[in-house]
């Protein structure tokens, strides 16, 4: 029953994530918003809704490996293996205003997270502490209020974007409707996976790395590929990121309020994975985008990070 369930769900997520896409490509034309702050800000937001359920309930019931391993696991996913697979059929191009300010902030918050982590401050045992949470939150406030405001000063460059004919209340139905089937069919998919997964004896920290991570990060998927497909490649990179940032900032940010989050099951190697694979995106830009070669090779490092987790479990 778990699996017929598990295809169920997986079909509500790309049809979710389509719907998501269309009425998010429909607001960014009616309001002159560029495509990658609607990515990362409407799309990136809604996505990371998932990952925001799994690791606030983690803080409530007092377990901060699925807490902070969902997060770590999805960034890991997110741009390994979403921005890869996505790279191999539809090259991503990289802007350099995003080179400049979104993907180093991306990278900036996955320091800090991992110096916040592993307490390289002061050396106490590892954890999130309250502080720390609003430490995130205040980057999550600066990054939003920077990239709308930014976007507000460049408007009259999307001059030329073809007038949205739809009418704007079926945009926001398409948006909200999207986001309910991609949260409730990833609800589905997660609950049913973990059951499947616990089945054959794995603990926490590797469930939430692999299964809840991917499982959580699956509306990024089918946004970023919808959003390729549809030739909005600026979306599907700013899907990814935007989720990355919002993922750390936000999610651990309000996670850490209702408790310290303290880990002892993700390792100092998760975190240099997740620092590496944001780092992924600044060296490919300097070609001005992630072709297909860059996708295969960060396919490739998702691959050979996985079968390190699966080794050191034993299984």
């Amino acid at each position: 029953m778990e699996y017929i369930i598990l295809i169920v769900a997986l079909v509500g997520i790309v049809f979710g994530a389509d719907f998501l896409v269309a009425g998010s490509v429909s607001v960014a034309r009616k309001f002159k918003v560029s495509d990658f702050v609607i990515g990362a800000a409407i799309v990136g937001v809604g996505t990371s809704m998932p990952e925001f359920v799994v690791s606030f309930l983690g803080a409530i019931n007092g377990n901060a490996d699925v807490a902070i391993g969902n997060v770590v696991g999805s960034n890991i996913f997110n741009v390994l293996g979403i921005l890869g697979l996505t790279a191999i059929f539809f090259p991503v191009a990289i802007d350099r205003k995003n080179m400049k300010f979104e993907i180093p902030l991306c990278i900036a918050v996955s320091v800090v997270l991992t110096a916040l982590a592993l307490n390289f401050f002061n050396g106490s045992p590892a954890s999130i502490s309250r502080l720390d949470g609003i430490l995130l939150l205040a980057f999550f406030a600066g990054f939003m209020w920077y990239s709308f405001a930014r976007d507000r000063k460049q408007a009259a460059q999307n001059a030329e974007v073809a007038e949205e004919k739809s009418p704007i209340w079926l945009a926001l139905v398409k948006i909200l409707g999207g986001l309910a089937l991609l949260i409730t069919s990833c609800d589905f998919f997660v609950d049913n996976a973990v059951l499947v997964a616990k089945s054959f004896g794995v603990n926490d920290a590797f469930i939430s790395l692999t299964l809840i991570a991917c499982g959580t990060s699956l509306p990024e998927l089918a946004a970023s590929i919808a959003a390729a497909v549809k030739k909005n490649t600026d979306m599907a990179l700013g899907n990814i990121v935007g989720s990355n940032i919002f993922n750390i900032t936000l999610i651990l940010g309000l996670s850490s309020q209702v408790m310290p989050l303290t880990s002892s099951g993700i390792t100092y190697i998760d975190y240099l994975v997740m620092i590496g694979a944001a780092v992924f995106p600044l060296l490919l830009g300097l070609r001005g985008k992630v072709g297909r070669f860059g996708g295969l090779v960060m396919l490739a490092c998702f691959v050979a990070y996985n079968w390190y987790l699966i080794e050191t479990q034993n299984l």
